[in-house]
C-alpha cells in the first residue's frame, strides 16, 4: 500500500512539473536577418524539447519557448549560433537574430587579362537590363527563354510564380528599409516620432508596405519621406495602444 502511495505522489509531482513548464511557454515571434535575401528554410530548434520550425522566405518564424530556453539557428549557408532567451526578447515586437553567411575559401584562380563577358561575346546587348536576384528568378519562371514556355505554365499552376512575386516584393521592401535606416538613426524614431525603442524595427517593417512611403524613398525625397513617416507613426502608435 505504501509503495502505491509513493508511486501516486511521484506521478502527481511529475505531472505538476510538466504542467508548470508548459504554462511558461509563450509564442515567440522572430526574424532572421542577414546580408542576403535567401532567408527561407533555416532551422530554429528549441533545445528544451527539441521542437523546431523553419523560417519563411523573408526570415520570419514563430516558436513556443520560455525565458531561459536556448534556440539554435542553423543552415548550410550560415554559421550556426545559439541564443539564450531573455525576458526582453519576448517583450519586443519582433525578436531579431543576425546570422553570418558561411564563406568557403577557394583556391586562387588566375584570370587572363583579356576581359571576356557576355557583352564582348555578343550573347547579350550592351544596354540589356540588369536584374536583381529576385527579378531574375521571376523573369525566368514566367518567360523561360523569352517565349511562353512549358515551365512558365507549370510554374503558374504550381504557385511558384506567386511565391517569386512575393519574394520580389520582399526584396524591394528590404532595399527601401535599408535606405530608411541609412537616412534616419534610431534616435529619430524614438525622440521625434515617439516610437518605443523596442518597436523601432517593427515600425520599419510596417511602413515599407505603404506605397506613398516607398514612392517617396525611391524618388530620394527625404522631406516627403519624413512627412509620410510622421503620419504612419501616428497610425502605428494607435495600433500599439490597442494591443
Amino acid at each position: 500500500m505504501l509503495k502505491y502511495y509513493k508511486t501516486f505522489f511521484l506521478f502527481l509531482f511529475l505531472a505538476n512539473s510538466i504542467s508548470a513548464q508548459q504554462r511558461d511557454l509563450k509564442l515567440l515571434r522572430g526574424k532572421v536577418v542577414s546580408n542576403t535575401y535567401d532567408l527561407g528554410g533555416i532551422n530554429v530548434v528549441n533545445t528544451r524539447d527539441d521542437s523546431f520550425v523553419l523560417t519563411l522566405q523573408n526570415g520570419f518564424f514563430q516558436i513556443k519557448a520560455a525565458v531561459g530556453d536556448t534556440l539554435v539557428f542553423s543552415a548550410v549557408q550560415f554559421k550556426g549560433i545559439k541564443v539564450k532567451l531573455k525576458q526582453s526578447d519576448f517583450d519586443r515586437d519582433v525578436f531579431e537574430v543576425k546570422l553570418q553567411v558561411q564563406v568557403t575559401e577557394l583556391d586562387e584562380v588566375v584570370i587572363d587579362e583579356n576581359k571576356i563577358s557576355a557583352v564582348s561575346l555578343g550573347i547579350v546587348s550592351k544596354n540589356q537590363k540588369k536584374y536583381t536576384p529576385a527579378e531574375r528568378k521571376l523573369y525566368t519562371a514566367t518567360t523561360g527563354s523569352g517565349l511562353v514556355s512549358f515551365d512558365a505554365i507549370l510554374n503558374a499552376i504550381s504557385g511558384r510564380t506567386t511565391m517569386l512575386k512575393k519574394e520580389l516584393v520582399l526584396e524591394k521592401n528590404g532595399i527601401v528599409m535599408q535606405k530608411i535606416t541609412n537616412w534616419f538613426e534610431d534616435s529619430y524614431f524614438i525622440e521625434k516620432l515617439k516610437i518605443p525603442a523596442d518597436y523601432v524595427n517593427g515600425f520599419k517593417y510596417f511602413i515599407v508596405d505603404d506605397k506613398s512611403l516607398v514612392d517617396a524613398v525611391n524618388a530620394r525625397n527625404k522631406t516627403l519621406t519624413t512627412f509620410v513617416m510622421g503620419n504612419l507613426a501616428e497610425k502605428y502608435i494607435k495600433l500599439l495602444n490597442e494591443k
